[in-house]
């Protein structure tokens, strides 16, 4: 992997971020110390092609008491008479 010092990376940025894009991360080092490691991030379009809204649609139903579910079993539990 390259290894590239702070100036040289400011002076050449574009042609650098190019090739990472293209798969050929490098390390930016100050005074010889590796500081950073560029690499290509996966492309987001694929992921977001996975996620489709409505995907489901159709495929199960939602239920009437959705914002109190189990009320009747809860009333039940706390205010059946006790005998």
């Amino acid at each position: 992997m390259r290894t590239v010092n702070m100036h040289e990376a400011k002076t050449h940025l574009s042609r650098l971020v190019d090739a990472a894009a293209k798969g050929e991360p490098f390390v930016i080092a100050r005074a010889g110390k590796p500081l950073v490691k560029v690499v290509p991030l996966e492309s987001e379009p694929e992921k977001r092609a996975l996620r489709r809204i409505g995907g489901l649609a159709g495929q199960f139903e939602v239920p009437d008491d959705i914002k109190t579910p189990f009320k009747d079993e809860i009333e039940e539990m706390f205010y059946r008479e006790k005998h």
